[in-house]
């Protein structure tokens, strides 16, 4: 294993920070980015400080805001200053909302749109540019088994922009394979616990729809939503599964790194329908005659 310099978006919290402190333990430099780390994220910037001198790890914290372009690109300058190279990107970056669908506002979809999803071109617009000039690089993209598993109501927002962002993360794969980056997705399932998603989720803005809705014939059914997922849930599923999988990927040689892993300890489906839809991608590829855009190169 060689000592990789590593950029995980969202990592104030949850999967994301769980994901740098792992492969920092792993023996690589470890960006650990949030926005606000001079105001609200200030105290998880201390964290990150105190337990990089605790375990003797490589892990820093740096400002960026996926949501703003040039932070993003700020951020992508100071860490190729700092190291002199940039080889992995971890898209983990993201937020939920629960609620009826009819109750969000199309300004809440597109705000949510642009969290899971145009925050992830916004780095790659960044940092490509670095990985492509290496010949040489990863793009691991947390995704959801929401995008092709079972989905319960109520996420409608949330489910629409992961998919989203699945699908852009498979179009980006074959495109990046003849400059040498790959590209593996991992997919974690409904994690109840361990993270902020379910407590941190946006509400809907048109509170009177949603009523009409919580109140009407639908009243229980969120609460028969959440309590379902909990339930399906095994008592000792760790969401900490889900940086240790990570860590895997980056850790495995160049070449034999999987396209996609699922970490779903309730086994809603997903991985049924991906290795349906992964496989027929592959086939069309071989069909068309690029099949050489499956695999990395080394340039």
């Amino acid at each position: 294993m060689s000592k990789q310099v590593i950029l995980v978006t969202g990592a104030s919290s949850g999967f994301g920070a769980l994901t740098a402190r792992e492969l920092a333990g792993a023996g690589h430099t470890v960006y650990a980015s949030m926005r606000e780390t001079t105001g609200r994220n200030a105290p998880q910037v201390a964290v990150v400080a105190d337990y990089a001198k605790t375990h003797g790890v490589d892990l820093r914290t740096v400002e960026l805001d996926v949501a703003s372009e040039p932070s993003v690109q700020a951020a992508i300058d100071q860490i190729v200053a700092e190291d002199g190279r940039l080889d992995v990107i971890v898209h983990n970056a993201g937020h939920m909302s629960f609620g009826p669908a009819e109750a969000f506002t199309p300004e809440q979809y597109a705000q949510l749109f642009d969290v899971n999803v145009l925050s992830t071109q916004r780095v790659n617009r960044a940092a490509l540019p670095v990985l492509r000039q290496q010949g040489k690089g990863l793009v691991v993209w947390v995704s959801s088994s929401s995008t092709r598993g079972g989905t319960p109501p109520f996420l409608a927002p949330y489910f629409a922009a992961k998919a989203a962002m699945d699908s852009l993360a498979v179009s980006y794969a074959s495109e990046l394979t003849r400059w040498g980056i790959e590209t593996s997705i991992i997919v974690p399932g409904a994690f109840t616990k361990g993270t902020n998603h379910f407590a941190h989720a946006g509400k809907p803005a048109d509170e009177a729809v949603a009523s009409a809705y919580m109140d009407g014939p639908y009243a229980g059914v969120a609460e028969a939503a959440l309590n379902g997922l909990a339930a399906l849930e095994p008592a000792d599923a760790d969401a900490g599964e889900v940086a240790e999988a990570i860590a895997r990927v980056v850790d495995t040689p160049f070449g034999q790194r999987p396209f996609r892993v699922h970490i779903d300890p309730s086994q809603d489906g997903a991985e049924i329908v991906n290795g349906v839809a992964d496989r027929v991608r592959a086939e069309l590829f071989w069909r068309v005659g690029l099949q050489d855009l499956l695999k990395p190169v080394v340039r």
